[in-house]
């Protein structure tokens, strides 16, 4: 009896760590429950998250924010970025902390549009790119105006950024009093016609830094 107990045990385990390491959605895709945000920019339109019009310039940047806080995870969505005139740019924050009584989000962020696609920036904070996707493998993995695949990766200092399927950034943060934990958020960049879109955002939580 108990050999045979023992393994159904062995068999049943691996299935229980794979359900633990699931992705699971980040966004219904019909409402924006679980975020937080200035509704006048942000809204669901078609299975997707979605800032701006092209018809209008947008202000200054602004962002949508989970609610939740996060630590070490794997995150994967899509994106488009649609406009011509001015700096039109989004991104994906993470790790990230409200600014108070400010429209801004400080923390990491993978860039997107403006020539930025599969950047890692530090918006708000040091407020430069920390690394940069070469021009060569961005163009040839940009699908310009239409639905790009995103995975951000973050385990304590280590953050890695795909961008349809190539790897753009591999980078190591030196500055251990950097936290490792903070929300999301979504970014539309301020001063520019454009509309940006998210969708099929899914996350799976990692074990926490040893």
């Amino acid at each position: 009896m108990f050999l045979i107990i023992g393994i159904l045990a062995l068999e049943i385990a691996p299935s229980w760590q794979v359900r633990a390491g699931e992705a699971i959605p980040l966004f219904d895709g019909k409402t924006l429950d679980g975020w937080e945000g200035n509704t006048n920019y942000w809204r669901v339109e078609d299975g997707a998250i979605v800032a701006g019009w092209i018809e209008r310039k947008q202000p200054h940047n602004d962002f949508l924010a989970t609610r939740k806080q996060f630590g070490n995870f794997e995150l994967r969505l899509q994106y488009k970025v649609e406009g011509t005139n001015g700096f039109v740019n989004g991104g994906v924050q993470f790790w990230s902390q409200r600014v108070p009584n400010d429209f801004e989000v400080s923390g990491y962020q993978a860039d997107l549009g403006a020539n930025t696609d599969g950047n890692l920036y530090d918006e708000s904070r040091r407020n430069r790119n920390l690394a940069e996707a070469k021009k060569e493998t961005r163009e040839e993995a940009l699908r310009p105006g239409n639905w790009n695949d995103y995975r951000i990766r973050a385990e304590g200092a280590h953050i890695q950024i795909w961008l349809n399927g190539v790897q753009t950034v591999d980078y190591t943060e030196r500055d251990e009093s950097i936290p490792h934990r903070g929300i999301m958020a979504l970014q539309i960049h301020g001063g520019a016609y454009t509309r940006v879109q998210y969708r099929n955002l899914l996350i799976e939580e990692l074990p926490a830094d040893k």
